[in-house]
């Protein structure tokens, strides 16, 4: 070869770079580009999905910028949800009609998105947060779009979206006080419910920090149960109404239960105790047969129990009966909620073997204090109806009717 010409790589394929999109370098750059997929692919979003794959745009660096052009067509102005300067496309969420069948689609575009990128988790937080602290600029047919996305985000499970993320955001004093929130929570949970059940909505509810609290998307004014069950019954949601009052009874049991409980600690005096169990029971409407059960339970939870000694347990328990017997005779006042006291106390013997023994002792004393009368005694020893345990406590009882019964015939 001569020493002028140049050496070349014969049969050697030269393999030229795949032209890509180049990287801009600011937000408003990387939003043009964005709406410009949009609007080369017509919004369709499978094309639009696998376009975003194959670009180098920065979405570690403008991840926020993204799904402001997914919500709201174009790139928003720091800190709001007002429109900025720059290219949008009307294929947007914000954009396209409130039906779940209509925005299902966009949902499952940002789980595509996430599922490739799942760092970009973050930057939905930051959006959907950012949008629902504004909820006042948007119209109402605008704010129903975002609780369909939100209800149908959820159903889809959207990968790693917090539901505190949706529900925090919301309870600002000045947007509940306009109602806007509860309009927004009361369309996410309608939307919720027509693919999953009450128990998935309660389990959001939990992860959210909100389960028990819907009171808090109510305006102060309109912060009662009876404002709650209203609402919600208007909006057809029956399940939501039912699930929230059980809450709030339970509430109102576990009040009255830890007053008592105090009282009874403190060596009140008896007829102080009755006094605040009917106030209680006034004011929260409790039904009889769940004082009588609370009213044993915390008595039985008052007993300085020991581990081994039987007979120390015995007179404990006895005690204790003896005490508060006027207790359970106020509010026992119907063959009914008698035989109630006595299911409670069979259950309470059952499950806990130091008192297995004492059955016996214990429908004796409360029949000697004239909590029980014969007639309920002999009820349940024939007819009872719950089965824990109630072969052995039978037996046990058997001494104690057998000797009602003499007594019965010989009067």
């Amino acid at each position: 070869m001569s020493s002028k010409e140049k050496p070349t790589l014969g049969g050697t394929r030269i393999k030229t770079r795949k032209r890509n999109i180049a990287a801009p370098l600011d937000p408003a750059a990387f939003a043009d580009a964005v709406v410009q997929i949009y609007l080369d692919n017509a919004g369709d979003l499978e094309l639009v999905a696998k376009s975003i794959e194959s670009t180098d745009l920065n979405f570690s660096r403008y991840g926020d910028t993204l799904f402001e052009v997914i919500f709201t067509g174009g790139r928003t102005q720091p800190g709001t949800i007002k429109p900025d300067e720059g290219d949008r496309h009307p294929y947007s969420v914000i954009e396209c009609e409130p039906r779940r069948e209509v925005i299902l689609p966009s949902v499952i575009y940002v789980q595509k998105i996430l599922r490739r990128k799942p760092f970009l988790i973050k930057n939905l937080e930051n959006v959907m947060r950012r949008m629902l602290q504004c909820l006042e600029f948007f119209e109402e047919n605008e704010r129903k779009k975002l609780a369909i996305f939100t209800a149908l985000a959820f159903s889809q499970k959207l990968s790693g979206l917090p539901p505190e993320t949706v529900f925090q955001p919301l309870l600002k004093d000045n947007l509940v006080a306009k109602g806007l929130v509860l309009s927004f929570i009361t369309d996410f949970f309608k939307e919720y419910l027509v693919d999953n059940s009450l128990d998935d909505l309660i389990s959001i509810l939990k992860r959210g920090k909100m389960e028990g609290n819907l009171l808090e998307f109510f305006p102060s004014a309109k912060r009662t149960p009876e404002a709650v069950s209203e609402h919600f019954t208007k909006a057809e949601l029956i399940p939501l109404v039912e699930y929230n009052e059980k809450k709030i009874f339970e509430v109102k049991l576990k009040e009255m239960k830890s007053a008592v409980t105090t009282q009874i600690a403190e060596e009140a005096n008896i007829s102080e105790v009755i006094e605040t169990v009917k106030q209680h029971v006034k004011d929260a409407k409790l039904p009889d047969i769940e004082v009588v059960r609370i009213l044993w339970d915390v008595l039985m939870d008052a007993v300085q129990w020991s581990g081994k000694n039987q007979q120390q347990n015995a007179n404990s328990a006895l005690r204790q009966v003896k005490t508060w017997a006027q207790l359970l005779n106020t509010f026992c006042t119907t063959g009914k909620l008698e035989l109630e006291l006595i299911y409670k106390v069979q259950v309470q013997c059952y499950e806990d073997a130091k008192l297995m023994k004492l059955f016996p002792e214990i429908i004796r004393s409360l029949y000697d204090q004239d909590v029980l009368a014969e007639d309920t005694i002999l009820h349940w020893f024939r007819k009872g109806t719950n089965a824990k345990g109630r072969q052995a406590l039978v037996k046990a009882l058997d001494p104690f009717v057998k000797w009602l019964e003499e007594a019965e015939e010989e009067e």
